[in-house]
C-alpha cells in the first residue's frame, strides 16, 4: 500500500509551510501569547497593575480600594429584607447579607452583544473594611479571555449575589455567552441577580428625564465623577491598543469602569434605603410616586395607596399628578372604596389620557354599580364632547380619537336602550287598569 492510501491527507500536509508544524508544536498555552501589544508593560507601569496567571493563562489585574462611599456609608449589617423583596420577590433571605454582594460592570468591544463581542475589561467590586474594593481584569490580547473568565468565576464563587446596572440585559448575558463558547469553563452559578436600572428609572426618570448612571450620580447622589471618556469611543481605543497604539488612552477607561462600579454601589444603597422606609425617606414628590409604583407592582397595595395619596398631596407636575390619581383610584376601586374612587375620577375628567379613562370609569360606575343610567349617559355625552374638542384642537392622535369615539358611542347606545326599556316598563305600569276595591264595586264584604 502506497503512502497516499495510508494517509489520505498527505498531499495537504505537504502544502503546509516547513516551519508550520514546528510553530504549532511550540505554541504557548492559551492566554500566554507572545503577541501581547508592545505597550502592555507600559500600561501596567502607569496603572500600578500586575500580570497574574492561572491555569488558563495570564491577564492584567488592577486592584484599588476606595475609602469614601457614594450615596451613603458602606453597610455594617444586613439589608432590610422587605426592601429587597420589592426588587426580587422570590429571593431568599440570605441575599440580605452585603458580604455576599458582588458589583459587576464590563467594558466591551461593542454594544450589540452577540458572539463577536468581547468583554475586554471586567470590573468587580465589593464592600470591604468600610470602603469599596475594586478589581479589574483586563485582556491585553484576545487569547487572554479564558484566564479572565476563570478569574471572574473564582470571585463569583466567593460572592454569589450579583449586582448590576443594566447587567441583566447586557453584561451578564454577554459573559454567559463567552463562558459557553469556551466549551470548557462553566458559567458561574448565581444565588441572585439584582439589577438596579429599572428601579432607578421608576424612581427618578420622571424628574431627570434620564436614567443614565452619570446623571443619577450627579442629581440623586450629589456626586460628580469629573471628566470621563465617552462610552462610544471605548471600543475604538481598545482596538487601537491591540494594533500597537500607545497605552495612555486606555487609562481613562480603567477610571470610567471604576466610577461605574462606585456609582452602582451608591445607587443600590440609595434605592434600598428608600424602599426600606419610604414614608420617611421620600421627601421628593416624584420620588414618592416612584416608590408607590414599585409597591403597587409587588402587591403592596395598602402601602402603595398611602404613598400615592401623599404624592398627590405634594406638588407633582400635572401629567404625573393625573397618573398618580388614576393609580390611586384603581387601588380604591380594587379595595371596594367606591366613594373615594368616584371622587378621584370626577376630579380627573378631561381630554387627557387619564381624563378619558376617568370618564370611562365613571360611566361604568353609574351604569353597572349604582344603576343610575341617566347619570351614566350624561358622563358619556360629556366624554364625546371632550373628544370632539380635542379633535378640533389637534391634541389627540387620530387613531386614538377613532378608537375612543367608537367605544363611547357604543356604550351610549347601550345605556340609552336600557333607559328606554326602563321608561317603557314604567309607562306600562302606569297605563295598566287597576282592579276596583270592594267599595268601588258596590260589593259588601263580611267578616267571617
Amino acid at each position: 500500500m502506497n503512502a497516499a492510501k495510508q494517509d489520505p491527507f498527505a498531499r495537504l500536509h505537504a502544502l503546509q509551510a516547513p516551519g508550520r508544524k514546528r510553530a504549532l508544536a511550540a505554541a504557548e498555552p492559551r492566554g500566554m501569547s507572545p503577541d501581547v501589544p508592545p505597550g502592555s508593560a507600559r500600561l501596567a507601569e502607569i496603572l500600578g497593575a500586575s500580570v497574574l496567571r492561572n491555569g488558563s493563562g495570564e491577564y492584567l489585574s488592577l486592584r484599588k480600594w476606595f475609602s469614601d462611599s457614594i450615596g451613603g456609608d458602606a453597610p455594617d449589617g444586613a439589608f432590610n429584607f422587605g426592601a429587597l423583596r420589592l426588587l426580587a420577590p422570590d429571593a431568599r433571605e440570605d441575599i440580605a447579607d452585603p458580604r455576599q454582594w458582588l458589583f459587576l460592570d464590563t467594558e466591551t468591544t461593542g454594544l450589540a452583544g452577540g458572539t463577536g463581542t468581547y468583554p475586554f475589561m471586567v470590573g468587580i467590586a465589593w464592600w470591604d473594611a468600610g470602603g469599596l474594593e475594586v478589581e479589574q481584569f483586563f485582556m491585553r490580547e484576545h487569547s487572554e479571555e479564558h484566564s479572565v473568565l476563570v478569574a471572574l468565576a473564582e470571585r463569583i464563587a466567593e460572592r454569589r449575589v450579583l449586582i448590576t446596572f443594566n447587567g441583566k440585559s447586557f453584561d451578564w448575558p454577554l459573559l454567559e455567552t463567552r463562558y459557553r463558547m469556551t466549551r470548557s469553563i462553566r458559567p458561574p452559578k448565581l444565588r441572585a441577580h439584582l439589577d438596579f436600572l429599572h428601579p432607578a428609572r421608576t424612581l427618578w426618570r420622571l424628574r431627570l428625564g434620564s436614567a443614565r448612571l452619570q446623571d443619577l450620580e450627579k442629581h440623586v447622589l450629589g456626586w460628580n465623577r469629573g471628566a470621563d471618556v465617552m462610552s462610544e469611543l471605548i471600543p475604538s481605543i481598545y482596538f487601537d491598543f491591540l494594533r500597537g497604539g500607545p497605552p495612555e488612552p486606555l487609562v481613562p477607561i480603567f477610571y470610567h469602569n471604576q466610577m461605574d462600579l462606585r456609582g452602582l454601589a451608591g445607587i443600590a444603597t440609595r434605592v434600598l434605603s428608600l424602599l426600606a422606609n419610604p414614608e420617611a425617606g421620600g421627601s421628593d414628590a416624584l420620588e414618592l410616586f416612584g416608590v408607590s409604583r414599585i409597591c403597587e407592582r409587588r402587591g403592596r397595595t395598602a402601602l402603595a395607596r398611602k404613598l400615592y395619596a401623599r404624592s398627590v398631596a405634594s406638588e407633582l407636575p400635572s401629567e404625573t399628578s393625573r397618573a398618580a390619581r388614576r393609580s390611586l383610584a384603581k387601588l380604591a376601586k380594587r379595595e371596594g372604596d367606591f366613594p373615594a374612587a368616584r371622587e378621584l375620577w370626577e376630579g380627573m375628567v378631561g381630554n387627557s389620557r387619564e381624563g378619558l379613562d376617568a370618564y370611562e370609569q365613571l360611566a361604568i360606575h353609574y351604569e353597572h354599580r349604582t344603576r343610575e343610567h341617566r347619570c351614566a349617559a350624561e358622563v358619556v355625552r360629556n366624554a364625546l364632547a371632550e373628544l370632539r374638542q380635542a379633535d378640533r384642537l389637534g391634541t389627540i392622535a387620530a387613531a386614538v380619537h377613532r378608537l375612543k369615539k367608537g367605544q363611547f358611542e357604543k356604550r351610549l347606545a347601550r345605556i340609552e336602550r336600557k333607559i328606554m326599556r326602563a321608561t317603557g316598563r314604567h309607562a306600562k305600569r302606569r297605563a295598566a287598569p287597576r282592579a276596583p276595591d270592594a267599595k268601588e264595586s258596590g260589593e259588601l264584604r263580611y267578616d267571617v
